[in-house]
């Protein structure tokens, strides 16, 4: 009989698809049980995956709601104290955000062995609150920002949680074409920022390359940006943040990204070129350390949203356009970073160490 091990997670796209890719690595060996709020279901296909919601508040939306929120805070940990004596689980991991604090809670107050994980190079508040009491947390880096010290021995340093199918993609040269293709992903969260003010930008490099767009967007901002690109005669294709993007990366020339660490990770993993525009209001200015980890590594460009104003983004992306050699510098450099991240070698990391612990 398997082992049983929950997977909390919720809110954002950036927690739930890696906790689905956890998932999947720990199928084989242990029953899975996947817990999420509302919000975080949306990404989650459950004729695949085994998902229960649980929905968490969220204190900071209505502060004139705090002690109703308070009340619903303490019933959704009484929720999963039930769930995990129900189906004796003793082994829980959090992807983190406050949607996962009833978990970890739950999990200490029966003493289960939990497990973090933060995909971020700074430490999340969350995890932070439990970096004492857990056994192990999963990290790309060793150098995390904000990270006690003296739970330092706590690392468990993995490669970027991909999803499986993405390693059956061959890397490739992209055939030589006179049009490039740009990709802009805006992210679930601030994408606004990328669907208002571009479009200058868009119509300039349109008149000095033959390109075709790749915008991800809410479904809402199609009909303003769908008039923009058919008014400017430039080809595009927009689409919303549930598409995978393995068949846009392999067609890809250049992005122009935010920096969740999970859209990061997968542009270096293709060898897309990258210019990372951080979101400005990440907790803790997580995204601009984010993007700094791979620029160390030679793997990108990186602007603030706040320079953008007082420099100039077509001059800057057609410099970097026209720098073949820099561009396959970076290329190289991507290539060696992702050359050992495959789905067994982070196998193999994850499940002996939740084996061990």
């Amino acid at each position: 009989m398997k082992k049983k091990i929950l997977i909390s997670t919720g809110g954002s796209g950036g927690h739930v698809i890696p906790a689905l890719n956890f998932y999947d690595h720990l199928k084989n060996d242990y029953e899975v049980y996947l817990i999420t709020d509302l919000r975080g279901s949306k990404f989650i296909n459950s004729e695949v995956y085994k998902n229960y919601i649980i929905d968490v508040p969220d204190f900071k939306k209505n502060i004139l709601k705090t002690p109703l929120n308070l009340i619903l805070f303490i019933i959704s940990i009484i929720k999963l104290l039930i769930f995990l004596k129900k189906n004796k689980i003793n082994k829980i991991i959090s992807t983190g955000g406050y949607m996962t604090l009833p978990t970890c809670i739950a999990s200490r107050l029966i003493n289960s062995k939990l497990f973090l994980f933060e995909p971020n190079m700074v430490l999340g508040r969350s995890n932070l609150i439990f970096i004492n009491q857990c056994k192990k947390i999963f990290c790309y880096s060793s150098n995390i920002k904000k990270f006690p010290n003296k739970y330092i021995d706590k690392i468990q340093v993995i490669y970027p949680v991909l999803k499986k199918k993405i390693y059956i993609y061959k890397k490739y040269e992209k055939k030589k074409s006179e049009q490039k293709v740009f990709l802009i992903i805006g992210g679930s969260q601030g994408a606004k920022f990328f669907q208002t003010e571009f479009e200058n930008f868009l119509s300039q490099i349109s008149k000095k390359f033959n390109v075709l767009i790749y915008h991800q967007t809410n479904k809402d901002n199609f009909k303003k940006l769908e008039n923009f690109y058919q008014k400017n005669n430039i080809p595009f294709y927009l689409f919303d943040f549930n598409q995978s993007l393995e068949n846009i990366y392999i067609k890809t020339d250049f992005c122009i990204t935010r920096a969740g660490a999970s859209t990061l990770a997968e542009l270096v993993y293709f060898g897309v070129p990258f210019l990372a525009i951080p979101f400005p209001y990440s907790k803790d200015d997580h995204q601009l350390y984010n993007a700094q980890f791979y620029k160390d590594q030679n793997c990108c460009w990186i602007i603030e949203q706040k320079d953008i104003f007082r420099k100039n983004l077509f001059e800057i992306i057609s410099n970097i356009l026209v720098d073949q050699k820099d561009i396959q510098n970076k290329k190289s450099a991507m290539y060696e970073f992702s050359l050992n991240n495959t789905w067994e070698n982070n196998n193999k990391l994850i499940t002996k160490t939740i084996y061990e612990n």
